[in-house]
């Protein structure tokens, strides 16, 4: 089994040679172990430090395109050089390497298609109570959307089959953390949670700038993938919700109507009717999301098997930079 390690970077020279340092060389169960860094647009010497510490692969975004385009990059990568698992760390050091044997056991055992290292956010010391607050509400809230228990919805420390990898899609460009997990749970991928530990801070996150900030990112990401994935529930919802809010000023005009003081409440009638009408072509729209949500499976099947074709290390060019994929190039490979 051949195990690539990736690590999305941008402007990490100073942290990424002790990330490097401290991952594995051998792990039982794996036969060969390769590194792969994503340079994200780095205006400092990110790509030089990684080939000068020995990383295999080394595949440079033209520009800063973010954290999730940086993510997909990687594993598409990792996929074209024949990876059969593929393992998601950050180049600041987060995450201890040691547990990287700990995300691969449920796959080795085949229970599961992806891990995510669960760092027990409601009781890390480095976090601020507030901060602990909203990262487990937040867990809760991914919890619900994807079906699944989530503890930890944001950790980026993961592990990931080459078919999981696949059929991952990510379209937002905030992160990838929250939409794959959604996606997960509507592909009903089997998720597993471990156990990890995690080093002392050494910067500052660049994701969460400011807590409203995240909140309002997190909060788009999460609406979004959910109504792509569920979108009858939540036109239905919505749609539902307005019909019963319409009905209510509708049943105050009958009844001041049939009690005698129906004259001057006309704006219940005109109420009513808006928001009942409205309320009905949302539900409309939510038929019309339902199969345009049909015709996003077929293409995402095809999607999958297009990149399962491509992806194939015995005829695919491993060179991202061909006229097949110009979204990414490889700069690197050390001998």
């Amino acid at each position: 089994m051949k195990l690539i390690i990736q690590i999305p970077c941008f402007n990490e020279a100073q942290t990424l040679p002790a990330t490097l340092a401290a991952l594995p060389r051998s792990i039982d169960g794996v036969d060969r172990i390769e590194y792969l860094v994503v340079d994200d647009g780095s205006s400092d010497r990110t790509p030089d430090v990684a080939r000068c510490c020995g990383v295999h692969h080394v595949v440079c975004l033209p520009h800063h395109a973010g954290l999730a385009a940086a993510f997909v990059a990687g594993l598409e990568a990792s996929v074209r050089l024949g990876a059969d698992v593929i393992v998601n760390t950050d180049a600041d050091n987060q995450y201890q390497s040691e547990d990287i044997p700990r995300l691969l056991e449920p796959i080795l055992a085949g229970r599961a298609e992806l891990v995510v290292g669960d760092r027990g956010v409601a009781d890390l010391a480095e976090f601020s109570p507030l901060k602990r607050m909203l990262q487990g509400l937040g867990s809760w809230v991914i919890s619900q959307a994807a079906g699944v228990p989530t503890p930890d919805a944001t950790s980026g420390f993961r592990a990931i089959t080459r078919e999981a990898a696949l059929q991952t899609l990510v379209l937002s460009r905030y992160s990838y953390t929250l939409e794959t997990l959604i996606q997960a749970g509507a592909r009903r991928t089997a998720i597993e949670y471990v156990p990890i530990h995690t080093n002392p801070k050494t910067r500052p996150s660049r994701l969460m700038k400011s807590i409203p900030h995240y909140i309002t990112k997190s909060s788009g990401t999460i609406l979004r993938a959910y109504t792509m994935y569920w979108p009858m529930r939540v036109f239905t919802i919505v749609g539902t919700t307005l019909i019963l809010a319409g009905t209510l000023p509708g049943v105050r005009f009958l009844y001041l109507k049939f009690t005698g003081h129906g004259i001057g409440h006309v704006q219940s009638l005109i109420l009513s009717a808006i928001l009942i009408t409205v309320g009905f072509q949302t539900l409309l729209m939510g038929i019309a999301a339902d199969l345009i949500g049909c015709n996003r499976k077929i293409l995402e099947e095809l999607l999958y098997r297009m990149r399962r074709m491509d992806s194939n290390p015995e005829t695919a060019d491993a060179n991202p930079s061909s006229d097949e994929d110009r979204s990414y190039r490889k700069v690197g490979t050390p001998q």
